[in-house]
């Protein structure tokens, strides 16, 4: 039995595009479409819509087609992981959990369980293949020409062609384990790019060990891979697993990996292009600005240059793309989805914890949404701060809202009334100040540098209160059974039915919900 997965998947991008155009979410763009600014404007627009993939196939420039929004809805990341249906993302997140903080198994019911996450351990190591089809054109040293990429500029301030859905793949100098990570690389010449990624990152790590070995940093770039192994990735669950058996998790296979050309690391085997360079500690050049996910043109920072000698490419490759910017973008679709994946992990670690919502409108991970299942006095900030420390992406949420396990914690009508009902503003907000923090949140007085603030929405219990609290409204659960029986008898059909609240994070819960409505 898979991890959490009914049926094999497809183990290339061109796999996943067929099925996307099977399932009509994919739409072929013949007209002829400029990389620069254009293509990303066309596509945005359609994203915001809950259009369908795009697949340019006449780029000006390029003789590569681009493929973009390949994401951009949450039934198409469902679909990348094999599933049909958002809630079986809940049951990777419980075996993932298992990982997590493994314990003794009680009983034979959890026994069987994790016997069964261990032989998806043995079906997720990597497989090693012998005629991988990236190599089927290799270009070196002069005949490396990063201009043939369609590389695209989504906004009129940004500093130049970027690769945004590549996997940057580096080694530890000293261990050997391999990094896999999602950075977002500048071209700056014919054969050199720029790597922009932050000090705590697993390629940043490599380089300073590099450095203090006076070594240079091999890195290898494989672009257009399948998006399940872009999403495994760019997911910083700290299990203590490499990034490709992650991936092999997450697709209930074992990613199939090939060594590069001339560098000493692997790379997925069905890549469309993959770039093989390496980077001389000290050597920099500017980067940026970028539009970035804030919704902001970031600032331009020194960043390490990759110097690359060799290419290699399937035979009429697919250039992968994305871009960032205020939600929607496919980035946001990505973390409504992985929600479900954190939410057992979460549990696990915060026990009181029954629900977590990340609203896309907060850059899903600006602000928190947690119920808990309250039973003592001063529980409300523990768990806020438990959530603020359970995993490294909630490091830089702002803020956390904590309300009782009776509130939907993804249905804004709800969350506000419990604010504007439970919370009284000189007793309920804690703030914690001068706390590491995203250097891209330009809000912060001192960039890298700022406050956190959690607001005690929950019912107020024992020494919390100074005095009664009025019992809330409600009417039997047999009341409304019967009303709702009733209700075509009394000829109301179509009417009583809450249509999504537009405001706040209200549009995150309606894509969702059309999503799983659309699916097949």
């Amino acid at each position: 039995m898979a991890l959490f997965r009914s049926g094999p998947a497809t183990r290339d991008l061109r796999g996943f595009l067929q099925l996307l155009d099977q399932r009509g979410q994919l739409k072929r763009i013949t007209a002829a479409v400029d990389p620069d600014l254009e293509l990303a404007a066309i596509a945005d627009r359609v994203l915001s819509q809950g259009g369908p993939a795009l697949l340019f196939e006449n780029v000006i420039g390029s003789s590569m087609p681009v493929a973009v929004n390949t994401l951009g809805t949450v039934e198409r990341v469902v679909w990348s992981m094999g599933l049909e249906r958002a809630e079986q993302l809940e049951d990777l997140g419980s075996r993932l959990a298992l990982l997590q903080q493994p314990r003794p198994p009680k009983g034979l019911s959890e026994t069987k369980q994790f016997a069964r996450v261990f032989w998806d351990l043995v079906k997720a190591k990597p497989d090693r293949d012998l005629t991988p089809p990236c190599r089927q054109q290799i270009f070196k040293g002069d005949a490396v020409n990063l201009y043939n990429i369609p590389l695209i500029r989504p906004w009129p301030g940004d500093a130049g062609g970027v690769i945004t859905l590549g996997l940057v793949i580096t080694k530890d100098p000293e261990t050997g384990v391999p990094n896999v990570g999602v950075y977002r690389l500048q071209r700056q010449s014919v054969n050199t790019m720029t790597v922009h990624w932050l000090s705590v990152r697993g390629g940043a790590r490599h380089l300073r060990k590099a450095a203090a070995m006076g070594k240079k940093l091999e890195v290898a770039v494989a672009i257009g891979v399948h998006p399940l192994l872009v999403m495994a990735a760019a997911t910083p669950i700290p299990v203590q697993l490499s990034e490709w058996l992650f991936a092999g998790i997450y697709a209930g296979e074992g990613v199939r990996l090939t060594p590069c050309k001339t560098l000493d690391l692997q790379v997925p085997s069905h890549s469309e292009v993959v770039l093989e360079g390496t980077i001389t500690p000290g050597e920099v050049l500017p980067d940026g600005p970028f539009g970035d996910h804030m919704g902001f043109y970031g600032g331009v920072e020194d960043s390490p240059l990759v110097r690359f000698h060799c290419m290699t490419q399937r035979r009429d490759p697919v250039f992968l793309t994305t871009f960032s910017g205020r939600p929607p973008k496919e980035e946001a679709m990505l973390a409504i989805a992985l929600n479900r994946i954190y939410t057992p992990i979460l549990r696990q670690q915060i026990p009181e914890i029954t629900d977590f919502f990340l609203p896309m409108e907060a850059l899903s991970y600006k602000l928190a949404v947690i119920s808990i299942d309250k039973a003592y006095p001063g529980q409300a900030k523990r768990a806020a701060m438990a959530f603020w420390s359970a995993l490294p992406q909630f490091t830089y949420t702002k803020f956390v809202v904590v309300v009782d396990k009776h509130i939907n914690v993804r249905d804004p009508r709800q969350v506000v009334w419990a604010i504007a009902a439970q919370v009284d503003p000189q007793r309920d907000l804690f703030t914690l100040a001068d706390t590491p923090f995203d250097s891209l949140d330009f809000a912060s007085e001192q960039l890298g540098l700022g406050g956190r603030l959690a607001i005690d929405a929950t019912t107020k219990v024992g020494p919390e209160k100074n005095h009664d609290w009025g019992e809330p409204l409600s009417r039997p659960a047999d009341l409304e059974e019967r009303v709702s029986a009733r209700w075509s008898e009394l000829g109301l059909d179509g009417l009583g039915q809450d249509e999504p609240d537009p405001s706040l994070f209200g549009y995150a819960l309606d894509r969702l919900i059309q999503g799983l409505k659309t699916s097949p």
